[in-house]
């Protein structure tokens, strides 16, 4: 069999990168020839986690190999947020904990999906399914994308799977979750010497809802204050990713992780349906979601519904 690539979705995460590497590991040791790579640059938050347990980042591509037919999808299901020649390609498995939307394949596959906070608490199980033993510094990067992705257990997505299976790791990688998890997230919210463009869309991701293209983007905070002094600069390259990318809606959520809120900052058009969505008020392009942290759980469900 031909080499296989593993990838997370665009703009990758902390989960999108790590999951890749551990699904990538575990097939290895399957026997198959398979190689974990990013379509993006690692976030601040991955780039520590990547140097906290001694790996490097897995290279970077937008097409895939032009030895390679076969991939396998994690943390991610959905065309738009997928490698550009994906329907060029066979699609040997996913696993992902998303919502399944607009995909299709022309033969069967394998496809593991649950609704837990975070694929690497899937990727545990597959690895015990299968009795294959975790090296210490891929539990790191396993358990480092369930405290990503859950927000250090504060997130409505969190599940108790996910609990059991962070601590699991964290035992595995013989370290302090509590302490380890903070630093790693306030790791994260360093946006000092970013670009605006970096800030909105270093983790966003692309929504077709009911044939309307909406762009969400996601940043963590310690203090909304340092971001809204940019604000109208992160707004008008908002409104330049609307315009030349054909988004209809750009909605940047900065979310204070210490206090479990989130601002959001509205570019673009539908201010109605998000009003709904959110029983809020958007003045002077800034609507206000206390308690929202999850953007799966919390956020794209209700605007698809309101669309």
């Amino acid at each position: 069999m031909s080499k296989v690539l593993v990838f997370g979705h665009k703009s990758p995460d902390t989960d999108a990168i790590t999951s890749a590497i551990a699904y990538s590991h575990l097939q290895k040791q399957l026997g198959y020839d398979t190689e974990a790579v990013a379509l993006g640059e690692p976030s601040a938050e991955t780039q520590f986690v990547l140097d906290y347990f001694g790996y490097e980042a897995p290279r970077v591509v937008t097409k895939s190999d032009e030895d390679v037919s076969q991939v396998s999808l994690v943390d991610h299901n959905e065309p738009s947020q997928s490698i550009d020649d994906l329907e060029d390609l066979t699609v040997l498995s996913v696993v992902d904990h998303h919502r399944i939307h607009n995909f299709n394949t022309s033969g069967p596959l394998y496809y593991r999906a649950e609704p837990v906070g975070c694929t690497n608490t899937i990727i545990l199980k597959l690895y015990k399914e299968n009795n294959i033993e975790i090296p210490k510094n891929i539990a790191g990067l396993m358990l480092s994308a369930i405290v990503s992705d859950t927000l250090l257990f504060k997130s409505p997505t969190c599940t108790e799977e996910d609990q059991e299976a962070a601590q699991e790791l964290a035992d595995l990688a013989e370290i302090d979750l509590e302490s380890y998890g903070l630093e790693m997230l306030k790791s994260g919210t360093n946006n000092e010497g970013k670009s605006a463009l970096e800030i909105v869309d270093g983790d966003a991701k692309s929504f077709d809802l009911n044939g309307h293209q909406v762009r969400v983007g996601q940043v963590n905070v310690v203090d909304f204050e340092e971001l809204l002094a940019r604000k109208e600069e992160l707004l008008e390259a908002m409104a330049k990713e609307n315009e030349d990318k054909g988004y209809e809606l750009f909605l940047l959520l900065i979310t204070n992780i210490l206090e479990s809120d989130t601002l959001g900052l509205v570019a673009g058009d539908h201010y109605d349906r998000v009003e709904s969505a959110f029983e809020s008020t958007i003045e002077n392009q800034e609507i206000k979601l206390p308690g929202v942290v999850s953007r799966k759980k919390q956020v794209v469900p209700p605007l698809t519904d309101h669309f």
